[in-house]
């Protein structure tokens, strides 16, 4: 999807997608929403921050955590990068059924809550509402 052309990783991507939608994160918090290793996400975070897109900010209260931020620089790359990569997946998505889609899209969802959401059960509520049998 080129994200390359704006000098940056599907895995940076990740991180300032979260971090604009949903604020400063630890990260052991952004290696859960990634699914990636602690290890993975610190060099990922490393790499930010050598380019001041992020930076890693010690809390007051408890030293002990570190938040990460978008800098001013991160803010206005993602914002930019952002609706032209939401373009390019929209596009690749297109090549799927609508059936396909509803199925990656309750997929999905059930990765991005941990879990917590039932497949077959979401799968069967959405057969009855448009009509179907189970």
């Amino acid at each position: 999807m080129g994200l390359d052309r704006y000098g940056i990783t599907t895995s940076q991507l990740g991180i300032l997608e979260a971090l604009f939608h949903l604020g400063p994160m630890c990260q052991r918090a952004l290696g859960d929403k990634l699914l990636r290793s602690g290890g993975n996400i610190t060099m990922v975070i490393d790499n930010l921050e050598k380019h001041g897109l992020v930076e890693r900010v010690r809390q007051k209260a408890d030293r002990r955590m570190i938040m990460i931020h978008l800098t001013p620089k991160g803010r206005k790359l993602i914002s930019r990068v952002l609706p032209l990569h939401a373009k390019d997946v929209v596009k690749e998505m297109s090549r799927l059924t609508a059936s396909e889609q509803e199925e990656l899209r309750r997929l999905c969802r059930k990765l991005g809550r941990g879990g917590e959401v039932n497949v077959e059960n979401d799968r069967d509520n959405s057969k009855k509402e448009e009509g179907e049998r189970p």
